[in-house]
Protein backbone atom coordinates (compact mmCIF):
# COMPACT_ATOMS: atom_id res chain seq x y z
CA UNK A 1 0.00 0.00 0.00
CA UNK A 2 1.49 3.50 -1.25
CA UNK A 3 1.97 5.67 1.97
CA UNK A 4 -0.75 8.56 0.11
CA UNK A 5 -3.19 5.74 1.06
CA UNK A 6 -2.48 5.19 4.18
CA UNK A 7 -2.31 8.80 5.22
CA UNK A 8 -5.62 9.07 4.15
CA UNK A 9 -6.69 6.12 6.28
CA UNK A 10 -4.86 7.75 9.29
CA UNK A 11 -6.80 11.07 8.20
CA UNK A 12 -10.38 8.71 9.02
CA UNK A 13 -9.37 7.49 12.26
CA UNK A 14 -7.76 11.33 13.03
CA UNK A 15 -4.19 9.88 13.15
CA UNK A 16 -1.23 12.36 12.56
CA UNK A 17 0.07 11.31 9.38
CA UNK A 18 1.52 14.41 8.90
CA UNK A 19 5.01 14.11 6.45
CA UNK A 20 8.36 12.22 8.24
CA UNK A 21 6.12 9.95 10.28
CA UNK A 22 7.40 6.60 9.50
CA UNK A 23 5.13 4.10 7.31
CA UNK A 24 5.13 1.86 10.09
CA UNK A 25 4.25 4.26 12.53
CA UNK A 26 1.39 5.67 11.22
CA UNK A 27 -0.10 2.25 10.62
CA UNK A 28 0.51 1.14 14.00
CA UNK A 29 -1.28 4.22 15.35
CA UNK A 30 -4.45 3.43 13.08
CA UNK A 31 -4.49 0.00 14.22
CA UNK A 32 -4.60 1.28 17.80
CA UNK A 33 -7.29 3.79 16.84
CA UNK A 34 -9.07 0.94 15.34
CA UNK A 35 -8.99 -1.74 18.94
CA UNK A 36 -6.09 -3.48 17.53
CA UNK A 37 -2.79 -4.49 18.96
CA UNK A 38 -0.13 -2.42 17.20
CA UNK A 39 1.86 -5.43 15.95
CA UNK A 40 2.70 -4.08 12.18
CA UNK A 41 5.93 -5.19 11.32
CA UNK A 42 6.58 -7.14 14.80
CA UNK A 43 5.72 -10.90 13.85
CA UNK A 44 7.10 -13.47 12.21
CA UNK A 45 3.94 -14.93 10.90
CA UNK A 46 0.62 -13.98 10.84
CA UNK A 47 -2.85 -15.25 11.32
CA UNK A 48 -5.57 -12.32 11.42
CA UNK A 49 -6.20 -11.26 8.10
CA UNK A 50 -5.99 -7.19 8.17
CA UNK A 51 -5.56 -4.40 5.73
CA UNK A 52 -2.21 -4.24 6.29
CA UNK A 53 -1.20 -8.02 6.08
CA UNK A 54 0.13 -8.09 2.80
CA UNK A 55 2.52 -5.04 3.48
CA UNK A 56 3.55 -6.17 7.19
CA UNK A 57 4.44 -9.71 5.74
CA UNK A 58 6.14 -8.26 2.55
CA UNK A 59 8.63 -6.78 4.68
CA UNK A 60 9.97 -9.40 6.31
Amino acid sequence: MRIQDVREIAKTWGVDARVGRAKRDIIRDIQVREGYSPCFQTKDTCENNCLWKEDCMSLK
